[in-house]
């Protein structure tokens, strides 16, 4: 598909991402985790709706926050919303079979789409459940890495602690209608020492430690 061939060129004119991860985009099927009616614009660089006014990220903003997980074979993720499944997929394709993603959506209906979206894709290293993620989840932690698709205040507490030493956490901070992406790594103290990606907006999270309950 020509878009999708002419983004991996943009992305290496322009990006650091890695071969993995580039090779994890063409792997990866996006039609495949778009409604059926939008799969013309599947390589469009943009977001494009799901439903209950949820979306999914544009290709640039996916591997932007892809790279900056810094993933390595083996690793355990934890995603808060998971849409359609795809950043999902991504992720799972790189951390590879030995590795684990732990994702949670609470729109039910997504959840549903993203299951299916990633069983027809074969992808079978994601667990989805349907519940909200803003808390963590202490039975399986700790995490390698963890990952926010949705508008947050801030990395809530939960999740840091749910962090491994040295891991990384990413995701937009800010209000529901400005966010700033910021890549946080766990230090000895177990705080977090940031880094500041540039603007985004995102749809509000849900939850305890969302916008929207």
């Amino acid at each position: 598909m020509v878009q999708k061939a002419e983004l991996i060129k943009f992305w290496e004119d322009n990006f650091g991402f890695s071969e993995i991860e580039l090779n994890a985009f063409k792997d990866i099927n996006r039609e495949d985790f778009i409604p059926e009616s939008m799969r013309n614009a599947a390589y469009r660089d943009m977001p494009l709706p799901l439903l209950r006014g949820k979306t999914i990220s544009q290709p640039t903003t996916v591997m932007l926050m892809t790279h900056a997980l810094e993933l390595s074979p083996g690793e355990k993720v934890f995603e808060i919303g998971t849409g359609s499944g795809y950043q999902a997929a991504i992720i799972a394709k790189i951390i590879g079979p030995k590795g684990k993603v732990i994702s949670t959506e609470v729109v039910p209906e997504l959840v549903q789409f993203a299951r299916d979206n990633l069983k027809n894709a074969g992808i079978k290293n994601v667990t989805v459940l349907e519940e909200d993620g803003s808390s963590g989840m202490k039975s399986e932690a700790p995490f390698d890495r963890m990952i926010i698709t949705a508008a947050c205040r801030q990395f809530p507490k939960n999740l840091i602690e749910q962090l491994k030493a040295d891991g990384i956490i990413v995701g937009p901070v800010g209000s529901e209608t400005e966010q700033e992406m910021v890549k946080g790594i766990k230090n000895k103290n177990g705080n977090l020492d940031l880094e500041f990606l540039g603007p985004f907006l995102f749809s509000p999270m849900y939850g305890k430690y969302g916008f929207e309950v």
